[in-house]
């Protein structure tokens, strides 16, 4: 089944839930509709991964968030486990993934639901394939969960995840330009960050970790049973996402969105691909179990 065969699908299966937030949280669906952008684009963004998969093939998705994709891919026919722990930044997360889990258990779509930090995952060799979105820049120990996530992968089975890149001066959750180390850019930004008002801000600001291209690289280098690879035209697809995707486009400043749309439609946004992966703002990374 190709990744359009799959969109209907997810329309339906997206639609039911958005349904069932009207009817019982109507205040959550401008929350709800954030995360249903992110489901679509996360199908997406592994798609061609999951063409590579056995149907029933054994999936874990690292910060599974609000279920919504997680159960997309029960319903296509995989077996999947979210991690997700309820941490700093995303308590609201809790009353939408009950309203999640009401439909799914309706339509026979859960997951199996781990609710541990990535840190302490303790599977050894049982996933074909595990992935995640925007989760790695949230963790506590980036070596750490590298290391659980590669030893619960079976041999030459990979992890494929996409975060910002701290490199690149800029942090994206809070539209702030970064300047040399977390602790400076708070001081300096601090009442920008916590009167930004996004859902925890407090949470959010003190969970981000600073990860970066050579942070990884440095690990994976120190990991013989690690084979890594970064993917440095993945940036050109998020530029053209910033200049379509409104309610992604949105949520960044209104410079920059401007400025992005006008390189899209002057077709200089591929361009990006020729920038070095070590100062891109965006990681797309495969780490691979030899």
């Amino acid at each position: 089944m190709s990744e359009l065969d799959n969109l209907p699908s997810m329309e339906i299966w997206l639609n039911d839930v958005r349904n069932n937030v009207l009817i019982n949280e109507p205040n959550m669906l401008s929350i709800f509709d954030i995360y249903r952008g992110e489901a679509l684009f996360g199908r997406s963004y592994i798609a061609h991964d999951l063409a590579q998969l056995e149907k029933g093939a054994t999936i874990l998705e690292v910060g599974a968030g609000a279920l919504l994709l997680s159960c997309q891919l029960i319903r296509e026919g995989f077996k999947v486990v979210a991690l997700e722990p309820v941490g700093d930044g995303f308590s609201h997360f809790v009353r939408l993934r009950e309203l999640i889990l009401e439909r799914a258990n309706v339509l026979d779509c859960v997951p199996e639901l781990l609710d541990q930090r990535a840190e302490d995952l303790a599977i050894i060799d049982r996933f074909d394939y595990a992935f995640s979105i925007n989760v790695m820049e949230h963790v506590n120990d980036v070596r750490g969960v590298i290391t659980r996530v590669i030893a619960s992968l079976h041999v030459k089975s990979c992890y494929h995840f996409t975060c910002p890149n701290y490199t690149f001066p800029y942090e994206p959750h809070f539209n702030i330009f970064t300047l040399f180390s977390k602790s400076l850019t708070e001081k300096i930004f601090r009442s920008r960050i916590y009167s930004s008002g996004m859902q925890d801000p407090i949470g959010t600001w003190q969970s981000l970790n600073w990860i970066s291209v050579a942070q990884v690289s440095k690990i994976a280098s120190q990991m013989p049973e690690l084979s890594v690879k970064f993917n440095r035209h993945f940036l050109v697809s998020t530029l053209a996402r910033m200049a379509y995707d409104k309610g992604f486009s949105d949520r960044r400043s209104g410079w920059m969105t401007t400025f992005i749309k006008g390189l899209v439609y002057l077709r200089l946004h591929h361009l990006a691909g020729l920038i070095p992966v070590t100062i891109q703002p965006i990681i797309d990374c495969i780490l691979t179990r030899k």
